[in-house]
C-alpha cells in the first residue's frame, strides 16, 4: 500500500504547489525556466499516476465496508458524468457558467462513484484521498484566482465535441479498465 500512498501523496503535493506554495513555484520557474518547470511537473504527475497504478495492483484489498447492491450501477452512471465533465472542462462550454471547476467536480463525482462500488482499503485510499484533494483544491484555487467571473453563454453546438471527447474517454477506460487495474467495471 506504500506505493499507493506515495502516488496519491505526490499527486496531491504537486497539485497543491500553485495554490499553497506560490513562492516555491515562482522560484523554480525562475531557476529552471517555465518550460522546464512544466516538463518536470508533468513528469511528476505521470510518475504519481504510475505509482498509484503500481500501488493499486500490488495491494491486497481488505474490506472496510459493505457497498450497497445499487452501488455498481450508480457508480457507472457517476463515472460517465465525471468523464463528461472532464471533456467539458477543456473547452468553452455552458457548463462553466454553472460549475466553476468542472474537472475537479468531475473528479469528486468519479471518487464517489468508485466508493459506492468498492468498499476496500485500497479503494478508500485512492478514491477517498483524491476526492478529498479535489474538494480542498477548489476553494484554494478560488482564493488564488479571486472572484468568479462567469463566462458568456456559448451555442449548444460548441458542447458537441467536448461531450464526444468525454464519451470516447469513458469508452476507452471502460474497455481498458481490466487491463490497467485488474478489475472489470462491467458486471459479468
Amino acid at each position: 500500500m506504500i506505493w499507493l500512498w506515495l502516488g496519491v501523496g505526490l499527486w496531491s503535493g504537486l497539485h497543491f504547489i500553485p495554490s499553497l506554495a506560490r513562492g516555491l513555484r515562482a522560484s523554480l520557474i525562475e531557476r529552471l525556466g517555465e518550460k522546464a518547470y512544466k516538463i518536470l511537473f508533468s513528469l511528476g504527475v505521470v510518475g504519481s499516476i504510475a505509482l498509484m497504478v503500481l500501488g493499486w495492483r500490488s495491494t491486497t484489498p481488505v474490506e472496510i465496508y459493505q457497498t450497497p447492491p445499487w452501488g455498481p450501477p450508480i457508480a457507472s452512471a457517476l463515472v460517465l458524468v465525471a468523464f463528461l465533465l472532464f471533456g467539458l472542462a477543456h473547452a468553452r462550454t455552458n457548463v462553466k457558467r454553472f460549475i466553476r471547476h468542472p474537472q475537479l467536480a468531475g473528479l469528486v463525482i468519479w471518487a464517489i462513484g468508485h466508493l459506492l462500488a468498492n468498499g476496500d482499503s485500497r479503494s478508500l485510499t485512492l478514491f477517498g484521498v483524491l476526492g478529498l484533494w479535489a474538494l480542498v483544491e477548489m476553494p484554494l484555487i478560488n482564493r488564488r484566482e479571486g472572484r468568479w467571473v462567469r463566462p458568456d453563454p456559448v451555442p449548444p453546438r460548441a458542447e458537441i465535441r467536448p461531450v464526444a471527447t468525454g464519451l470516447i474517454i469513458f469508452a476507452v477506460f471502460l474497455f481498458a479498465h481490466p487491463y490497467l487495474f485488474g478489475v472489470s467495471p462491467i458486471p459479468s
